[in-house]
C-alpha cells in the first residue's frame, strides 16, 4: 500500500502543515481577489522560502471542503485551451480567515508562552 504524500515540508511536521492548512488558505485568500490553486501553492512556497510545498492531494480537497462549506466560491476561466479554476471567498469565508487567524496567533502565543516556562534555567553556583 502506497501512502500518498500530503505535503511536502523540510522544517514542520505534517500534522503542523495540516491543522493549519485552512487557516492558511482561508488567510492567502482573504489577502488576494481570486486565486487558482497552482497560484496557491506556489505563493506559499516562495512566501515560506520552500520551507512549506503544498501538494495537490492536500490542497485541492481542501479547496473542495471549503466550497461545500460555502466559504469560497468559484469561477472557471478560459484561457486558450485550457481551464482554469479561480477561488474566491465568500462573506462567510473572509469572516472565517479573520476568526481562524485571530485564534492562531492567540493559540501561537499560548504556546509560546507555556514553551518558555519550560525552558530550563541554567542553576548559578557561588564560590564559597
Amino acid at each position: 500500500m502506497h501512502k500518498i504524500q500530503m505535503y511536502i515540508c523540510l522544517m514542520y511536521s505534517s500534522e503542523l502543515i495540516k491543522g493549519t492548512l485552512k487557516t492558511l488558505v482561508l488567510n492567502l485568500l482573504a489577502k488576494h481577489d481570486r486565486m487558482y490553486g497552482y497560484e496557491i501553492t506556489q505563493h506559499v512556497k516562495e512566501r515560506t522560502e520552500e520551507k512549506i510545498q503544498l501538494t495537490e492531494g492536500a490542497l485541492y480537497p481542501l479547496l473542495h471542503r471549503l466550497e461545500a462549506d460555502g466559504l469560497l466560491t468559484t469561477e472557471k476561466v478560459s484561457i486558450g485551451k485550457r481551464v482554469r479554476k479561480y477561488y474566491k471567498l465568500t462573506k462567510t469565508g473572509k469572516q472565517a480567515a479573520t476568526t481562524l487567524s485571530d485564534e492562531f496567533r492567540q493559540f501561537s502565543k499560548t504556546m509560546n508562552k507555556l514553551l518558555d516556562t519550560f525552558q530550563s534555567k541554567p542553576q548559578l553556583q557561588w564560590l564559597t
